[in-house]
């Protein structure tokens, strides 16, 4: 390994349309605390930081090129996918079929308020 060397994610961007009502549902849905909420004077644009041990998700102003409703790519690990898969239905949240494929982790797909795609994996 070298000094440019990528060692790690620091946190994952996804777009929102209100980050108010984003806060709300990240934490109810996920238990997701917010560590970051501030104003970047040199982009004008507000910066909320939603997090747990592992786990850093900027809601950030959805933008041109950066808009709602896209397919995310963010893979999120749970101890239990049965009992987030129902802990997220309760919430109504948008939740696909629980998969329980021989020989690979349970996992499910959820979308966020703005139409987001996640996926939860055990």
């Amino acid at each position: 390994m070298t000094d440019r060397s990528v060692t790690d994610i620091r946190v994952v961007a996804v777009p929102v349309t209100d980050q108010d009502r984003a806060i709300e549902f990240y934490a109810g849905a996920l238990d997701l605390t917010k560590t970051m909420d501030g104003v970047i004077d040199e982009i004008g644009t507000r910066w909320v930081e939603m997090s747990s041990p592992g786990v850093a998700i900027a809601l950030v102003q959805a933008y041109r090129n950066f808009d709602v409703g896209r397919d995310t790519g963010i893979r999120l690990t749970t101890p239990n996918a049965a009992a987030l898969h129902a802990h997220l239905v309760s919430r109504g949240a948008t939740v696909s079929e629980l998969l329980l494929w021989d020989g690979l982790p349970p996992m499910f797909e959820f979308f966020d308020i703005d139409g987001n795609t996640l996926y939860v994996m055990e």
